[in-house]
């Protein structure tokens, strides 16, 4: 009985401490919206301060690259600092001596999701890239895909929604209504 409560302990404290990791990954993570509102602030701000207008549309264009650049490379770290938080609560599991085998083998499994998944959304980034799009965040869930893509000069399209889903289903398992696209700024 009390091995039982053991594992269900363990397995209890695990899914916490996953959460807790997804949480501070969701609460770091600026949504499009408030990068866009931001950015309006800023671009506001430094444009007042400009008297000729094409001094103005620089500063306005230099200051949106600057804050989507920004968001893109936050994204980036706050992902990898919270998977990184959640990996050091599992080898802390493995390394426990009051974890049974289960709970070692379910958080080895656990590390290596997360290590497939921080290559594939690298790998996807990358892709997105190469497709000519200025910068790309992809954040790989048990059950979706969210990809964060900067906006084309000439505004997004279908077309390019469906060239960023074809590369995520080729590079993955989920299915074109997993996945969720959003254009930053």
């Amino acid at each position: 009985m009390s091995k039982s409560r053991k594992k269900g302990a363990v397995y209890g404290i695990i899914a916490v401490m996953l959460c807790v990791a997804v949480y501070l990954n969701w609460s770091y993570v600026q949504t499009p919206d408030d990068l866009l509102s931001a950015s309006q602030t800023s671009t506001s701000s430094q444009t007042e301060q400009g008297s000729d207008e094409g001094a103005k549309e620089n500063t306005e264009q230099t200051a949106n690259t600057v804050t989507t650049s920004d968001y893109f490379s936050e994204s980036r770290l706050s992902r990898e600092q919270s998977r990184d938080e959640a990996i050091s609560i599992l080898k802390d599991t493995i390394a426990s001596d009051t974890s049974d085998v289960e709970a070692k083998e379910l958080a080895n499994a656990q590390i290596s999701e997360m290590a497939d998944a921080s290559v594939t959304e690298a790998t996807i980034e990358s892709l997105i890239k190469a497709k000519g799009y200025q910068d790309a965040v992809v954040f790989i869930g048990a059950d979706s895909v969210n990809v964060i893509v900067s906006t084309p000069e000439a505004g997004f399209t279908e077309t390019d929604a469906s060239k960023i889903s074809d590369i995520v289903v080729a590079e993955t398992s989920f299915r074109p209504d997993q996945i969720k696209i959003v254009e930053a700024g």
